[in-house]
């Protein structure tokens, strides 16, 4: 057990300069750190889980999340997402695969499919999350890129189409991704 003058002493040395090694990083580095580099085992996904984006779309996939985030064009969770689609709205459906039980977002990749918008799988909800800048593992994500944009139009402007063109090179990937499966 460590008394309150030990406690105190290591404040003190820490507040003197001394350096901080990597083994004594705050726990939210850390946690990114974690967070930034998810391994599932195949096992652990869903048997539904069908197209799911390699590592090089997953990048893609994840940078094109961030990016709409911020623009605030994305539609986070299964509520959220069923009523866009039911609303009309037009995009990209990113769904993860180790959601247990599937049943939770099964009846997505239909109600996609019906409203013509292409779906892919990612293999880790908490990824999802990370990259939809929010702390929570999200389900499902559903890229919006002509969603109305509130505030200000000309500095959305310049970033909108750098993210547009990616949007527009992941939509034609997943696409193919799609059409190559057939029942």
């Amino acid at each position: 057990m460590s008394t309150k003058a030990d406690k105190k002493s290591k404040k003190r040395k820490a507040d003197d300069g001394e350096a901080l090694t990597e083994d004594t990083k705050s726990p939210k580095k850390a946690k990114r750190d974690e967070a930034a580099e998810i391994e599932i085992p195949l096992e652990d996904l869903s048997p539904i889980a069908q197209p799911l984006a390699q590592k090089k779309l997953l990048k893609k996939v994840h940078k094109t999340i961030k990016k709409a985030s911020k623009a605030r064009q994305v539609k986070r969770g299964v509520k959220e997402v069923v009523k866009g689609i039911r609303k009309g709205e037009k995009g990209l459906l990113i769904l993860a695969a180790d959601i247990n039980p599937i049943d939770i977002i099964s009846h997505l990749p239909i109600l996609s499919e019906e409203a013509q918008i292409p779906y892919i799988f990612v293999p880790s909800k908490e990824e999802l999350g990370n990259a939809s800048s929010t702390k929570r593992p999200t389900s499902c994500v559903m890229v919006c890129p002509d969603q109305k944009k509130k505030g200000k139009a000309k500095d959305g402007e310049e970033k909108d189409d750098d993210y547009r063109e990616l949007y527009d090179e992941i939509r034609k990937e997943v696409e193919t991704l799609n059409t190559k499966i057939v029942f």
